[in-house]
């Protein structure tokens, strides 16, 4: 059935800038090592601005293991907006996922879009062939996301509110129902500025057209240190993931995210799957490249609250409320100053 990888191609959407690029090289290693099984696959890479050495390199990697990978350059993202945005101190790359039905060719009738910061470990053949159920996205259910995060989109504290880390798009249904627009007016409703820019928008402006995908499709590294229990606690709505799926995605993810401040290319990181990223980088271009220093002390502190989880999840919950969106606000701060600092 064309769309759903038994007769067309299986479609993967990435979007990058420079900065990011490194990281997309090793999900991108990761993806094409554990799907050689699948006849067709062909790689989308939305640049925003990436210099042409690193589009080089991607597509190189994509010929050792007899792929296409195809790079649509976006530009100046900010220019294709008809407003003005502030992304809170996310990078406006973040935002390229949105305009993937209307860059990419009308032939991609389906396609899956993967974070920069993902590495996948299996087969994801299952995952693309998923019914929709005329939904306009699959996505993964994420309960630890703040509070305020819901309410700036109207979201109550049980509805089910998705990560954008891994999305299963029908683009044949977003360009029939003209669903980019919709977005762009949802995020212009809200003065261009929302704490999680693109995800936010998504949630909002396709709320109750986004079907849930096993949490093993898009397993946050962090979870790792949660219980069911206290995942349900947080959202009701998580209960329709039930137990058996949450141990699986545990056990055996098939995709991990690096979610989170604990990024395994950070000096003095403990993350749990931190080889598994260096396994697959070691396979790339970018082997070797050097870690992010000036975080190790942060970084301990991360090891030391992940464990928290283990021992007492609602201290951890306390303190993610108490100070989890300071830190979301300190990254626009310290954008601004970078900012100010090279017009100076």
């Amino acid at each position: 059935m064309e769309g759903c990888g038994k007769g067309g191609p299986v479609n993967i959407i990435y979007a990058s800038n420079d900065g990011y690029a490194c990281h997309l090289g090793a999900s991108l290693c990761s993806l094409l090592e554990n799907n050689r099984r699948i006849p067709r696959l062909d790689v989308y890479v939305l640049s925003v601005g990436m210099k042409e050495e690193f589009q080089k390199r991607l597509q190189k990697l994509g010929k050792r293991y007899g792929r296409e990978v195809h790079v649509v350059e976006l530009g100046d993202l900010r220019r294709r907006f008809p407003y003005a945005v502030d992304t809170r101190g996310f990078d406006i790359s973040a935002m390229a996922r949105l305009f993937a039905p209307e860059v990419l060719p009308e032939t991609v009738k389906r396609a899956l879009y993967l974070d920069c910061d993902t590495i996948v470990r299996g087969s994801i053949r299952s995952l693309y062939r998923t019914d929709l159920k005329g939904s306009l996205a699959g996505m993964v259910m994420e309960p630890t996301v703040y509070e305020a995060m819901r309410e700036s989109i109207g979201f109550g504290r049980d509805e089910a509110y998705f990560n954008s880390g891994v999305i299963l798009m029908d683009l044949e249904r977003w360009r029939r129902e003209g669903t980019l627009q919709t977005l762009l007016d949802y995020y212009r409703d809200r003065g261009g500025s929302l704490f999680a820019c693109d995800q936010d928008t998504i949630n909002g402006a396709l709320r109750g057209r986004i079907l849930s995908l096993e949490p093993k499709y898009n397993f946050f590294t962090n979870y790792r240190y949660f219980r069911y229990g206290t995942l349900k606690k947080l959202c009701a709505a998580y209960e329709q993931v039930g137990p058996g799926a949450f141990r699986e995605a545990k056990k055996n993810p098939v995709i991990i995210h690096y979610l989170g401040d604990e990024r395994p290319w950070i000096a003095g990181n403990h993350n749990h799957y931190r080889r598994l990223y260096f396994w697959y980088l070691a396979k790339t271009p970018w082997k070797g490249i050097p870690l992010v220093e000036g975080k190790r002390m942060y970084m301990h502190l991360w090891w030391v609250f992940n464990r928290m989880t283990w021992i007492c999840p609602a201290l951890r919950l306390w303190i993610s409320r108490r100070w989890g969106m300071q830190v979301i606000d300190g990254r626009k701060k310290k954008r601004e100053q970078e900012a100010a600092g090279q017009n100076g």
